[in-house]
């Protein structure tokens, strides 16, 4: 149901590729994608960073804690979040945010640009670099990943790139804690994601479902080194429907669990509109920024924005 695409294949075998990627982002909305450009060095070094980082005390994280800033960045604990804001559960995970790397002097920042803050960083030595390493090489993948939708979609190579070179797109390390047993536990509750697609590597502990179209709640498989891809609702929006982006949940797992999101987002000032050759526009345009200050307003307690 869920599809294992080889990247390697979009050079050497692009028709093939093309074929199986559109059926993948029409269908499930879901496919697994290995043999990728992110070095698994790195990507060993972002676990071990992110378990260093969960290690810390509650006051460690709490100091970073994203509540304290209008930008989303930092530490989310327990309680923090709701992803399923039509069951009142609360998600049972922690996570670590972190957005294009700006410095204080930087005029969007000194503006207070939406989503345009500085990152918070723990001490941790090489935490931040290691970061910012795999930020930069995740965003370079989602853009060549974008490169094979352009193809699928009958647009110039290059029709994305332009909405990804200052991005919105953020990194976020999740840790859920083992299940207490609980019956009206969640992980994370039944949601779509909001952006244009999300890359999530995880450590192989399960729990991440998804429910595709007409169908019941489905396991993702894991397949080592390889990325779970997903389209988001500003993709589904931006392709007039055509792909498909969804629901999702992470149930509480038996162990911990720990995984790496990275949301491709577009440039805030994007404006989203279907795309050409899409018909019809289903939907109005919108700035990527009002369209995902949209749906965060409903994942986090107004004190967020404080």
């Amino acid at each position: 149901m869920i599809p294992v695409l080889d990247w390697r294949r979009f050079e050497h075998d692009r028709a093939g590729f093309l074929r199986d990627l559109g059926a993948a982002v029409r269908g499930p909305g879901f496919f697994l994608l290995q043999h990728h450009t992110v070095p698994e060095a790195l990507r060993d070094r972002v676990f071990e960073m992110a378990a260093a980082f969960f290690a810390l005390s509650v006051a460690d994280k709490e100091a970073l804690s994203i509540l304290k800033t209008p930008h989303y960045r930092g530490w989310a604990a327990q309680g923090d979040e709701s992803l399923d804001d039509t069951s009142g559960q609360v998600d049972r995970k922690e996570s670590f945010n972190i957005g294009l790397d700006l410095e204080p002097g930087d005029p969007r920042v000194r503006r207070g640009d939406p989503f345009r803050g500085v990152n918070v960083w723990p001490e941790i030595d090489g935490f931040r670099q290691t970061m910012l390493d795999y930020y930069d090489a995740a965003l370079a993948l989602g853009v060549d990943i974008h490169r094979a939708f352009a193809a699928d979609l009958g647009l110039e190579p290059e029709h994305f790139t332009s909405a990804f070179q200052d991005p919105l797109a953020a990194l976020r390390l999740l840790h859920y804690p083992p299940s207490t047993g609980a019956t009206d536990e969640i992980g994370a509750g039944a949601h779509t994601d909001y952006g244009a697609i999300t890359l999530l590597m995880t450590d192989g502990e399960g729990g991440l479902q998804v429910r595709p179209r007409g169908g019941d709640w489905t396991d993702v498989p894991h397949v080592p080194g390889a990325y779970v891809v997903n389209i988001g609702d500003c993709l589904m929006r931006w392709t007039n429907d055509i792909y498909v982006s969804t629901p999702h949940r992470v149930l509480p797992p038996k162990k911990q669990r720990r995984s790496v999101a990275f949301f491709v987002e577009a440039n805030p000032d994007t404006v989203v509109a279907a795309l050409p050759g899409t018909g019809q526009a289903k939907y109005p345009p919108v700035r990527a920024a009002d369209y995902l200050q949209s749906r965060l307003d409903a994942t986090y307690p107004p004190k967020a924005h404080a």
